[in-house]
């Protein structure tokens, strides 16, 4: 009984913390906690039981080969390619598959929301993932520390990141031609799928396990540093967009020292008496970032971006109006 529930927190608490720190750095237009909890719901339950079945299922005819052309070591060679083969593909697909469908909702912005909610999805599967490990591997005091240890900062991370990477390029597919679709979707798949594989190939052998480990925690500084640059790019959209509303008049000039700065945007003083600073600041974002995918998308989704623009500009004009503050009407996009 200790065991379990020594093994449920250490699982619950590391991953839950995570979540809420890659939540915290989409800083521009961040998602509501529920939407990024239902991610991280599907990866602990729906993408482990999916895979589960999966792996026994993609791991029949593969032990079938396996024990056709093995001449000894047959069951050693199953269990490896079970890590290093079933593991990754059908894990990644089971994960990713959740985050196609969460990218077809509107909530879904670009790369910076793919790489914060496959980062959820990645970690409710390394919680539910480590919670089995602890209590199935660690049988003793030292071992049930030491795979805490290593589950908590490396293979769970591992599932965030590789997750967080298909969630970008399906990001940053979305507002792109199908072309790009077509070649950037399949990529970012099998990167993740890729990134599964070294780190399971390393971490299967004593002599490589340390390389692993080195791998791991490069990755994991190029993908913080690309999420940066993105969330730096998604700024200078915002700035980019705000600026048409300025010209037109819906935006006061001044408001651009501000409202795409992420260290300026909620300081107090700039934004007028009687308007709710924060979620002015939330409205004018969600504004820029419609006007840049009305640009990017075509038929029906641009239609409904449409409607958004229009509606978010209706209610910054309501917001000047009811906070008796004169502004000059925006005309067209």
């Amino acid at each position: 009984m200790f065991l379990a529930l020594a093994s449920l927190i250490a699982a619950v608490v590391p991953m839950f913390t995570y979540l809420l720190i890659i939540w915290y750095l989409d800083r521009y237009e961040r998602e509501p906690f529920w939407f990024v909890l239902l991610n991280f719901f599907w990866g602990a339950t729906g993408a482990v039981f999916l895979g589960i079945i999966g792996s026994i299922i993609f791991q029949i005819p593969l032990n079938e080969v396996i024990s056709a052309v093995a001449d000894d070591n047959t069951s050693e060679l199953m269990n490896l390619s079970g890590a290093v083969i079933t593991a990754p593909l059908v894990e990644e697909f089971t994960k990713g598959i959740f985050l196609v469908i969460i990218s077809m909702s509107k909530k879904f912005d670009g790369g910076v929301d793919g790489a914060v909610l496959g980062g959820a999805i990645g970690l409710g599967f390394g919680m539910t993932e480590n919670f089995m490990y602890f209590l199935t591997f660690g049988t003793t005091p030292e071992s049930w520390f030491m795979l805490v240890i290593i589950r908590t900062l490396f293979s769970a991370v591992m599932h965030c990141l590789s997750t967080a990477t298909f969630g970008a390029f399906l990001g940053y597919a979305k507002f792109k031609p199908l072309i790009y679709k077509i070649i950037l979707i399949p990529m970012g798949f099998f990167l993740a799928v890729f990134l599964h594989f070294a780190w399971n190939f390393a971490v299967s052998f004593q002599e490589t396990s340390i390389f692993g480990f080195l791998f791991l925690i490069m990755y994991l500084f190029v993908t913080f540093a690309i999420f940066q640059i993105s969330v730096y790019f998604e700024g200078k959209t915002i700035l980019k967009e705000l600026q048409d509303e300025s010209n037109l008049g819906l935006i006061p000039p001044e408001h651009l020292d501000h409202l795409p700065y992420i260290t300026r945007r909620f300081k107090y003083g700039w934004c007028p008496q009687g308007i709710d600073q924060k979620n002015y600041v939330k409205t004018v974002t969600i504004l820029a970032l419609r006007k840049n995918q009305y640009k990017n998308t075509k038929g029906n989704m641009q239609t409904s971006y449409l409607r958004d623009i229009e509606n978010l500009r209706y209610q910054i004009q309501m917001m000047y109006y009811n906070a008796n503050v004169a502004y000059h009407k925006s005309k067209s996009i």
